[in-house]
């Protein structure tokens, strides 16, 4: 909605310098392209008088538009430079100065009496002539930004040149009344349409600064986040350890199997929390924008290291596989950040595997592309939680078929990972039969 007060106001004092900055700028750019419109026209017309002089030379008020014509080439081009001269001024200081506000303004009051006196060239009752008028006034108020007093101050000298002519021409008291209330009403028209696009312009530039203002507290909000996040996480390690450590130094003794049992929990619960505390120190990395180091790494011994190391746990009833079509295969791999995005989803896919299934790891390669695909059997992901699944602390997290909790952070750090890596991931999913992530990286 637009603010009805900018009609009789100008901007709160926080966005007023910037917006007479910004609008300064856009206000020289203006009068540099209606001066090079306003030259051209004025060639063409005395291209028009040299090759049809027999024709144009006999129509009526002729001298006159010949010494106009000539006028308006030998100044059109002054402001034309002017504009030129103070846009790279503009561009050095960033800062709007007086003397560009001066230039726009007289600028602005050339055209408008320039197309006035154009119309008593054609009539000395301008009543019966107002189309070049009419025109430089619309053509003002839509391309230039003026302040309230400014273009009051425009309709003054406007009005002031206005009634000098009728007076030159020595138009009768009636005519001269009826010409004034006609001169009235336009430049009442031209200053509503001033102020109205002054007005959309504004309220449009303070949106600007507002969304930018509330973009900068949110990133700042995000920054300390990070930091805050990060530093619990950190300083959660060392009292983890020290519980895990305790528990394992306990085993070292002769323990009833209920006191092992308990001890199992305790390792298992740390496990868990280290887990998560990892999930929450690389959410805070990978959102530092800070680029990673990447070497010319080999992919097939990279995952079946990572298979190797699923299989060795033993603990699960699920059949980690390494299957390859393509040896070597190379690409630019940062080895302890990218070993996380392979250990994120072979884990996500046996949370969601039954006991006795399987989990594919496949390496191909695609024309420039290296692919990775990890596959399970097991649960599917609904089609609905299909699009939320990679963004951070999502709802679509869910228990695995073992009770497993999801903090919702795993699969926003592989993607992450991955695009720091300029590469993408997607996945495919039918609910019940599985799902299949697919991960492309650039060929080294």
């Amino acid at each position: 909605m637009l603010n009805t007060r900018f009609f009789f106001n100008s901007l709160p004092v926080k966005y007023r310098s910037l917006y007479k900055d910004f609008y300064t700028y856009q206000n020289l750019i203006a009068v540099r392209a209606a001066s090079i419109i306003f030259l051209l026209l004025n060639i063409i017309i005395r291209v028009l008088y040299v090759v049809f002089p027999a024709s144009l030379t006999k129509a009526q008020n002729f001298p006159e538009f010949n010494t106009s014509n000539w006028v308006f080439l030998i100044i059109t081009p002054f402001f034309l430079i002017a504009a030129n001269l103070l846009i790279l001024e503009y561009k050095r200081q960033k800062k709007s100065t007086q003397l560009m506000a001066f230039t726009v303004f007289l600028f602005s009051l050339y055209i408008i009496t320039c197309g006035m006196y154009s119309s008593f060239i054609a009539t000395s009752d301008p009543s019966n002539s107002l189309t070049l008028y009419l025109i430089a006034l619309c053509l003002i108020s839509a391309t230039v930004v003026f302040e309230y007093y400014e273009s009051i101050i425009l309709i003054i000298g406007v009005e002031l040149f206005f009634t000098a002519l009728l007076l030159y021409s020595q138009t009768s008291p009636t005519q001269m009344v009826y010409n004034q209330l006609i001169s009235v009403v336009l430049l009442s028209a031209f200053y509503l349409t001033s102020r109205y696009f002054f007005t959309y312009k504004a309220n449009s530039y303070q949106q600007v600064l507002q969304i930018s203002e509330k973009n900068e507290l949110i990133e700042g909000a995000n920054v300390f986040k990070n930091q805050v996040l990060g530093m619990v996480a950190h300083d959660l390690r060392n009292p983890i350890a020290s519980v895990e450590s305790i528990a394992m130094m306990m085993e070292l003794d002769e323990v009833t199997e209920d006191t092992q049992d308990n001890l199992n929990m305790i390792k298992e619960s740390c496990a868990k929390a280290r887990s998560i505390i990892d999930d929450l120190l690389d959410a805070a990395r990978n959102e530092n924008g800070r680029p990673i180091e990447t070497e010319r790494t080999e992919l097939n011994q990279l995952l079946k290291t990572a298979v190797d190391s699923w299989r060795t746990q033993g603990r699960l009833n699920v059949d980690v596989i390494f299957i390859s079509s393509v040896n070597p295969a190379y690409a630019l791999i940062n080895k302890e950040r990218f070993s996380r995005v392979i250990d994120n989803l072979v884990s996500n896919a046996v949370k969601f595997s039954k006991d006795n299934s399987r989990v594919d790891v496949r390496l191909s390669q695609v024309n420039k592309d290296v692919i990775i695909e990890v596959q399970d059997y097991g649960m599917g992901i609904p089609e609905a939680m299909l699009p939320e699944i990679f963004n951070r602390f999502t709802k679509a997290g869910r228990t695995g078929v073992r009770g497993e909790k999801s903090t919702g952070l795993g699969l926003s750090i592989v993607r992450q990972i991955v695009e720091s890596h300029k590469g993408t991931i997607h996945v495919e999913s039918t609910e019940g039969k599985g799902s299949v992530f697919v991960v492309k990286l650039p060929v080294s």
